[in-house]
């Protein structure tokens, strides 16, 4: 019989997607076939700490499950490669790139990817240098943020204020966008050096103007459609452009494309990432699941693309 491979299953840390982190972890370690497993559940404490450090060193894979800031930016991967650890998803340059907001858009517009119009606060600001900029409405959130920690939609002065107040909680810059109106849509990605694209999905917030953190953790805060409605053309053109965004970034195991579709049916992409949510609630493996393969055999795939580089 066959040794087991040793999967230390990493969540938690100092994020404020710390519970949506541990949700993640346990639906991983519920997932994992325990036949082909050896499983080591390890969870960062608020206040982070190296003390689990010693516990991934005789680990063949670490799964990270882990969101946001320290878990997402290349942070823990960079321990990990010190370690000498392999660990599923993206290194540590595709991790920090995808993680920052602002250098994900300077990356996005230096290769002709289509962008939201935005500018950037960082401490003090000016509105009328905003409104000179972008009219609005804007939307609003914290450059370096998942899971729409922070964000919001502001439709007049007041509003804005208020919003880069709230964005600016969770860090000193601040993305301040165009507010953009058409359909929201994410595609899933999977492989290494040859990925593919998972099929569409169409996100439909009921509970907010856009896809928040409430929309995404509640249940019935989203319709969520997959495989999206679509013509076959569009569906291609975002699956295209989410590939090359990968490719671009150059990430592995797995990430997530979210973009909006002007009315005029031309695609703006919003942003990546590099380690989506691995919920019930999560779209990635709703996109997995459209793709044919059970969360189980989801795992199983992201942990062989962590054991080798093609």
């Amino acid at each position: 019989m066959a040794e087991k491979i040793k999967i230390a299953v990493l969540m938690g840390g100092k994020s404020p997607e710390y519970d949506v982190s541990l949700i993640s972890g346990g639906e991983v370690i519920n997932n994992l076939n325990k036949k082909k497993y050896t499983v080591t559940p390890i969870i960062i404490n608020k206040n982070g700490g190296m003390s689990w450090i010693n516990k991934v060193r005789h680990q063949d894979v670490v799964f990270i499950a882990m969101h946001g800031p320290y878990g997402e930016d290349g942070t823990i991967q960079g321990f990990l490669e010190t370690a000498g650890v392999k660990y599923t998803g993206s290194d540590v340059l595709a991790s920090a790139v995808g993680m920052d907001k602002i250098m994900f858009r300077k990356v996005m517009t230096a290769e002709g990817i289509p962008i939201p119009k935005y500018t950037v606060v960082d401490g003090k600001y000016s509105v009328s240098g905003i409104l000179k900029l972008i009219k609005g409405p804007w939307f609003i959130k914290p450059s370096a943020q998942g899971s729409s920690v922070g964000a919001s939609i502001a439709r007049n002065i007041i509003e804005l204020e208020k919003s880069i107040g709230l964005a600016s909680k969770y860090g000193n810059a601040v993305l301040i966008d165009e507010y953009i109106t058409g359909r929201e849509f994410t595609c899933s990605i999977l492989g290494n050096k040859k990925p593919v694209a998972l099929p569409v999905v169409e996100i439909r917030p009921r509970k907010s103007n856009f896809f928040d953190y409430s929309s995404k953790y509640t249940d019935s805060g989203a319709e969520e459609i997959v495989p999206a409605k679509i013509p076959h053309v569009l569906a291609g053109k975002l699956q295209n452009l989410a590939l090359r965004i990968y490719k671009i970034v150059g990430c592995k195991g797995f990430s997530r494309v979210d973009f909006i579709v002007r009315k005029d049916g031309s695609p703006v992409v919003l942003e990546i990432n590099t380690i989506p949510g691995l919920t019930p609630k999560s779209l990635f493996p709703k996109a997995a699941s459209a793709a044919g393969y059970t969360y189980s055999q989801l795992l199983d795939k992201l942990i062989n693309l962590s054991l080798r580089n093609d």
